[in-house]
């Protein structure tokens, strides 16, 4: 099977593509611009803007793939390029929306693949919106994925999120308070990257999948509250919370209102019944607690960047709620 990511350097996209590598049978041509290093050991490397078409013929030629995944697709546009691209040259287009384009507010608590597609919050999610929709009355055989909060690494979920992750760390090992919105008992679903990569993988060159929509997420819903102390229990401290509405902390931080109104503010449960038809087998095995103590040890050979801004973002909050609860 031949496969061709467009992107895939994030988080999610290269837990997928070393388990791709790993796979007999599966050749991985990854299309990435300027001249970095390989991303994944023994896949093939292709150097092309992927915003040039002309750069892209150039250097694809008429090769044909089974599968073309593309991780940086976000506008019509981008997907109306692609279908120009590969219509014809793919047996599998596969398109990664994003499980924030779920209805919101939620009509019922949990999501299933039919769940509408109406985030008018978050204009990211409305693209991805109008993405699927083109793409669905297109010729192009594809196959749509929608993932949620998928983490890893060093990278742990927290409501608010740091341009450096360790921040928020820091701050709890630091005995200071970390934000939550609402009262933090909201449900929250989270998935640990290697097992988001198993059920992509399972997807990919299966012709039943094409023409089908899926998330893929754990069946684990924790919430805010249990996220942010499973963190400190694996630091050994007790975090400190302080919880805020979410209207306010939106504006207060009004960069913001997409990620928390728009995603994080909702209860999410997600019905995975269709992905386990289609790769029987599937579950997600690493539980929140391991997917710390994994994110925590990846700090011991990693450098631990402290995003300032944001750490005075947070402290701004904590006096706000403390002028707040004084009354």
């Amino acid at each position: 099977m031949k496969v061709l990511f467009i992107g895939g350097t994030g988080l999610i996209g290269t837990a997928v593509g070393q388990l791709l590598t790993e796979t007999p049978g599966v050749s991985l041509t990854a299309l990435h611009r300027g001249n970095s290093a390989p991303l994944f050991s023994g896949a093939r490397m292709l150097n092309a803007d992927a915003r040039d078409p002309a750069s892209l013929r150039r250097v694809l030629g008429g090769e044909y793939f089974d599968v073309v995944v593309n991780w940086i697709a976000f506008t019509p546009e981008h997907v109306r390029q692609d279908i120009d691209m590969f219509t014809g040259r793919t047996g599998q287009y596969v398109f990664i929306s994003s499980a924030s384009a779920y209805q919101k507010p939620l009509m019922h608590y949990r999501i299933t693949e039919s769940t509408p597609l109406t985030n008018r919050i978050w204009r990211y999610s409305e693209e991805k919106a109008e993405c699927e929709a083109l793409l669905q009355h297109s010729a192009l055989p594809c196959t749509i994925i929608r993932p949620s909060h998928t983490y890893g690494l060093g990278n742990l979920p927290f409501p608010i999120g740091a341009r450096h992750p360790y921040t928020p760390i820091k701050r709890i090992l630091d005995g200071k308070p970390v934000i939550l919105h609402g009262d933090g008992t909201s449900l929250w679903t989270i998935t640990h990257h290697t097992d988001f990569a198993q059920g992509m993988a399972g997807l990919l060159g299966q012709p039943r999948a094409v023409g089908q929509e899926f998330h893929i997420t754990s069946d684990e819903a924790l919430s805010w509250n249990n996220i942010v102390r499973t963190v400190g229990g694996a630091l050994g401290v007790e975090p400190k919370l302080v919880h805020l509405p979410s209207a306010l902390i939106e504006r207060k931080l009004p960069g913001i209102k997409g990620h928390l109104l728009g995603d994080k503010a909702e209860s999410v449960i997600f019905d995975n019944s269709k992905l386990k038809d289609f790769v029987p087998g599937y579950q997600a095995r690493v539980t929140f607690a391991e997917g710390v103590r994994r994110c925590l040890r990846y700090y011991d050979s990693h450098e631990k960047l402290i995003d300032e801004e944001y750490d005075r973002d947070m402290d701004m909050l904590t006096e706000l709620a403390e002028k707040i609860y004084a009354l």
